[in-house]
């Protein structure tokens, strides 16, 4: 059954609700002084930022009549937000064309350039060597944390329910997931789908009267201020008695994707809601929400009308959120891979809807730079918040619980540090019940966190940044793939250096590791005092791995109650004690891993 609901959604959310455009795009020129080296396994490619781009298309061939774009193989858009680029896809001692065209927006590149030549290089057994120089004495800039504004969760409904999923309370599990992300993880909001849903019995009508009651909101909301975090309160999915077609839905739970049968009465229920909930908790408070029209309208999957009805329901929707209070912020379009962005923009340049931020998702790349589509449309000071991104936009995803993912979500985190406001990954717990509640412990669910609340190597990843100083250092790479295939992050604060390094291509074809791809890198941090002790905390095969352990010990679809603590304590990331000389450490990354190196004076 799940298989081929499975199936069924994959296929379906390929499907793009409306690609007319009105919006005139630049015609962006290709980037220059582009570069391409040959490594082991790899090849480098490296370019110019051209103005304008939200992206990158990198294409190969054998020449230039066979160039084609490279797949990384993530199941959605392949554009890169900027350079350099490593392409593992790539086949050793062949030599390739190279060549990079600009993206003005994620449905269209423009014409590429010259291309360039490259062969990477066959493994002959010898690990190539990576060096890392990290300026402890710059005076440095304030550290980004794209990962702390917001996460993603399943419908907040959830905390209310009181069945069970291998043998775990589903509201209790989904409030502690939360709770830790604000607690170990320092996350501050919550952005989830439906609160309009007929769960929460916001709107009926009675002999055609609309009643409103925000009894459940108020629960969920209530539960969730009292966690210390904030809603992202996303305008969606349409009531049932509102919907002008109820027969379309979305999701085992039949979310609504109905345009309104009335847009009057839409504007009703956003602003009877806004209204409400400043009276409730006070506009001081609203006034720090976010306030996302609906959800990937421009699938067919979520919104069953016209690109122009979904841009009508913005302008509805944004018009209501602002009738109680200006200063509350509205956004959108909340798109799918990046889509609609431009097209939102255009309309409310045109029309004089407000836009205070932008949303849209992507998965399987780092997140583009959305940034040039707002400078063109006058929006510049507008938020950019992703609020869902991740490894892979699949359900029942085995690549969700590996240690590639995690990997994966460091490097995207590095990437989107300091061009957004916020990386939101999608989500925080298994508990999520899109496709059906989750069938097993390990069943390559969404969550940073299973049912049952162990850390996946993706929540690992997160208490690996959120161990980062709040200075920021510079770094220089040396050696066959340094930074861009093994990449890091440098911090500092009072009495502690801080270096993340990682290794990791974003082709998924090769999630489970690539021998020839490893590298030894030496990390040198010149201005530390040599007498300082180093420690190396590690995600990999081995620290931090859960499915590793649970195939260890041969746990079935559930663990038994004594398992669920042997499964927690030894799939903890580990952490010891290196040799360091001269304040210069040497260690071994495989593809993918990533290591925590932290200088300290002795005996701290």
């Amino acid at each position: 059954m799940q298989s081929n609901a499975k199936a069924d959604w994959d296929e379906r959310i390929a499907l793009r609700s409306d690609e007319t455009r009105a919006v005139e795009l630049p015609d962006l020129d290709p980037p220059t002084s582009v570069t391409a080296v040959g490594g082991v396994g790899q090849v480098t490619v490296d370019w110019s930022p051209v103005a304008g781009a939200v992206g990158y298309v990198i294409l190969r061939g054998l020449d230039d009549s066979s160039l084609e774009p490279v797949d990384h193989h993530s199941g959605d858009i392949l554009s890169v937000p900027a350079p350099p680029y490593v392409d593992t896809t790539c086949t050793a001692g062949t030599t390739y064309r190279y060549a990079v065209a600009s993206v003005p927006e994620v449905t269209v590149h423009g014409r590429p350039g010259a291309s360039v030549e490259a062969t990477p290089l066959v493994d002959d057994g010898n690990v190539p060597a990576v060096r890392l120089t990290v300026d402890a004495l710059a005076e440095g800039t304030d550290l980004p944390r794209p990962w702390v504004p917001m996460v993603g969760s399943e419908r907040l409904s959830q905390l209310l329910c009181k069945d069970l999923t291998g043998g775990r309370e589903i509201g209790a599990e989904l409030e502690q997931a939360l709770r830790r992300m604000r607690d170990e993880i320092g996350v501050r909001t919550v952005r989830a789908h439906a609160i309009f849903h007929d769960d929460t019995r916001v709107y009926t009508e009675v002999d055609g009267v609309p009643a409103y009651d925000f009894g459940v909101v108020d629960a969920i909301y209530d539960k969730l201020l009292g966690l210390g975090l904030r809603p992202v309160v996303e305008l969606g999915f349409m009531p049932r008695d509102l919907a002008a077609d109820p027969t379309k839905t979305v999701f085992e739970y039949g979310a609504i994707i109905s345009p309104p049968k009335s847009y009057e009465r839409w504007h009703d229920l956003v602003r009877e809601l806004v209204a409400h909930l400043v009276e409730r908790y006070g506009l001081d408070e609203v006034l720090g929400w976010d306030f996302e029209v609906w959800n990937e309208a421009n699938l067919e999957v979520f919104w069953s009308g016209t690109k122009a009805e979904w841009m009508h329901l913005y302008d509805v929707s944004a018009a209501a959120v602002k009738s109680v209070d200006e200063r509350l912020a509205v956004g959108g379009p909340s798109s799918a891979a990046a889509g609609w962005v431009d097209d939102l923009l255009a309309h409310a340049a045109s029309t004089g809807s407000p836009v205070d931020f932008v949303t849209t998702h992507t998965y399987g790349s780092p997140p583009l730079d959305v940034q040039a589509s707002l400078d063109r449309h006058g929006f510049s000071a507008a938020r950019i918040l992703w609020t869902e991104w991740g490894v892979t936009p699949r359900h029942f995803n085995p690549i969700n619980d590996s240690v590639f993912s995690g990997v994966f979500l460091l490097r995207g985190m590095r990437s989107a540090a300091g061009r957004v406001d916020a990386l939101a990954y999608w989500v925080a717990s298994d508990h999520f019940e899109e496709l059906g509640r989750p069938p097993r412990l390990l069943h390559g669910g969404f969550g940073l966190q299973t049912v049952g609340g162990l850390a996946k190597p993706r929540f690992h990843a997160m208490s690996l940044l959120s161990r980062l100083g709040p200075v920021e250092l510079p770094i220089a790479f040396e050696g066959d793939g340094g930074g861009s295939l093994v990449e890091a992050w440098a911090s500092r604060d009072r009495d502690r250096v801080a270096v993340l390094v990682w290794n990791l291509t974003l082709d998924q074809s090769k999630a489970d590791g690539a021998p020839e791809l490893a590298r030894t890198v030496t990390v040198a941090v010149p201005g530390v005092d040599p007498g300082w002790e180093v420690t190396a905390t590690t995600l990999a095969a081995g620290s931090g791995d859960l499915v590793e352990v649970a195939t260890e010990l041969g746990i079935g679809d559930w663990p038994r109650a004594e398992e669920w603590a042997a499964l927690a304590e030894r799939s903890a990331l580990t952490t010891e004690s290196v040799q360091s000389e001269n304040s210069t450490v040497t260690i071994s990354l495989l593809m993918p891993s990533a290591v925590l190196l932290e200088w300290r004076p002795a005996g701290r």
